[in-house]
């Protein structure tokens, strides 16, 4: 793997990844650095006692807005209103349950300190987002990621009641989608999402939707006031 310094800010050719995606090691997390690696589609996941490591697998797992899976067992939650949504209401509360929630077989978490500064900076500059799920006034479930032109960048979601997350997948999806929003990237695959219609497609399909994004508006901001918060029943129709 290439070694980064923090006076450069390049990222070798995506090619150059080993056979589990890892690309780049050390570096940073400023903004510009962040950015940058998300217009190529690189991504940081290392564990906290361990340097920044960069990351671009081949092949890239990703959820299609048309092709998000609605489960019968779903249905419910969005036909009787059981759970709302918002956006970008409390991204810390999201990002702090991200990193608190405990998964299976993971003896630990990837989100550090310096991971939820890095994103709470992108928040502020309108560029991260979050989708909250609510029963009543409890935040339930959400997820958080990165938004550029017309493609979201997937990074955590937790869920404390159950389905809480798939509601959040799935309204996050059928929003971008009415935004013209295709792709959702996963960067990893795991059994919940591969559930919930994610797949695989190449480095260069991915690599061709990076290169058409760049000429794509970004919806910079607080989504609740940029998203139209469609009526719950509506989303799965």
């Amino acid at each position: 793997m290439v070694i980064l310094n923090k006076q450069e800010i390049s990222f070798p050719h995506p090619n150059t990844a080993n056979a589990y995606g890892a690309i780049a090691i050390g570096g940073d997390l400023e903004i510009d650095r962040l950015l940058l690696a998300y217009q190529y589609g690189y991504f940081p996941w290392f564990n906290p006692d361990e340097p920044i490591i960069w990351w671009h697998p081949d092949p890239r797992f990703v959820i299609f807005t048309d092709e998000i899976r609605i489960t019968k067992s779903m249905r419910p939650y969005f036909n009787q209103e059981k759970f709302t949504i918002s956006f970008d209401q409390c991204f810390l509360e999201v990002l702090d349950a991200c990193q608190k929630i405990k998964r299976k077989n993971q003896p630990g978490t990837w989100i550090t300190e310096d991971i939820k500064e890095a994103y709470k900076n992108l928040h502020q500059m309108g560029l991260a987002h979050s989708v909250e799920v609510w029963q009543g006034d409890e935040l339930v479930g959400g997820l958080y990621g990165v938004s550029l032109g017309k493609l979201f960048f997937g990074e955590s979601m937790f869920s404390k009641s159950a389905n809480a997350s798939k509601f959040a997948l799935i309204c996050l999806a059928s929003i971008l989608r009415k935004k013209g929003f295709e792709i959702i990237d996963c960067q990893m695959p795991n059994p919940h999402l591969k559930r919930m219609g994610g797949r695989y497609i190449s480095r260069d399909s991915f690599l061709n939707c990076l290169r058409t994004n760049v000429f794509e508006e970004t919806f910079v901001g607080n989504w609740n006031e940029i998203m139209n918060i469609y009526p719950i029943k509506d989303l799965i129709k």
